[in-house]
């Protein structure tokens, strides 16, 4: 990062706000703690003190949408979370259920109704609260009829256990399915420069009203690399590339909430400053076209 690059304090609230059905509004660009992890989102992280600072620095920075899962340590993310910002004070935070761990990197969908109920029971207790504001199903176990899932999800809305209800790595089809039975608020699926195969479901979030999250958002690949159109735009508008990987988005549709992640406060802060990088149509076309 250059000197010009660090000469301000980022503001994530210069991204603008997004209205989420059953929760209201958050600053669109937000935080992902699932780095807040040890390696392969296994286990403690090499220091919780450290993990902790770099949560509230996120909220410090002007996040109030912070996204994680039961899966990610397991728990401890949640349990992260909980000991930095308890009692939140406005922060959002978005979890997810559905996904299950027997190792680093490795994950399994389980779906089954009654494991659904005692996952979002014990979120309620590490997160100390009495409703979980979004809770989204990590991925639909196809072991298990997908309409008894969200059937699950349903009842914990109705019983005041959840405020808002979101799904993750779906079709168009099966948010519409899921749509028969509970207000869908958001969608989280795999977007970035150069992984653009959900660009129906985003286009269908946008015009459905619903927040679409993209994960893995910084990923740009070659279009980063010199001469590139990554590379170029950083250089002529004084960002980084990561910066502009995250403008690029922001710009792309107004129902996108990237949640950049990182367990560094540096990482943290550069991420961050991508709120107030404005790409111009240049910027914009080129990087759009080598993507297509």
């Amino acid at each position: 990062m250059t000197d010009q690059q660090q000469t301000t304090t980022p503001d994530a609230r210069q991204s603008g706000t997004f209205e989420i059905k059953d929760l209201g509004a958050v600053t669109r660009l937000g935080f992902g703690a699932m780095r807040i992890t040890g390696p392969g989102i296994w286990g403690e992280p090499a220091d919780r003190e450290q993990a902790r600072q770099v949560v509230r620095r996120a909220v410090e920075l002007g996040v109030d949408f912070i996204d994680t899962a039961d899966a990610y340590g397991p728990n401890v993310s949640e349990e992260i979370l909980a000991e930095a910002l308890h009692p939140y004070d406005g922060v959002k935070i978005a979890t997810k259920i559905g996904n299950t761990r027997q190792g680093p990197d490795q994950w399994a969908a389980v779906g089954r109704p009654e494991y659904l109920r005692q996952a979002v029971e014990l979120i309620l207790r590490r997160l100390k609260v009495d409703k979980i504001d979004l809770l989204q199903l990590h991925r639909i176990d196809a072991q298990v009829p997908a309409e008894a899932q969200f059937e699950a999800l349903a009842a914990f809305q109705a019983e005041g256990k959840v405020g808002a209800l979101g799904l993750s790595e779906v079709s168009v089809a099966e948010i519409e399915r899921a749509s028969e039975f509970f207000t869908v608020a958001t969608v989280q699926n795999r977007y970035n420069l150069t992984d653009r195969k959900s660009e129906d479901v985003l286009e269908y979030s946008e015009e459905h009203g619903i927040g679409f999250i993209p994960w893995a958002p910084i990923s740009s690949g070659q279009l980063a690399a010199p001469g590139g159109p990554v590379a170029e735009a950083a250089e002529r508008l004084g960002a980084t590339p990561s910066q502009i990987a995250l403008a690029w988005l922001l710009r792309r549709s107004p129902a996108m909430l990237p949640i950049p992640g990182t367990g560094s406060s540096a990482h943290l802060e550069e991420n961050l400053g991508a709120a107030s990088v404005r790409l111009d149509d240049e910027a914009y076309e080129s990087i759009a076209a080598a993507v297509r």
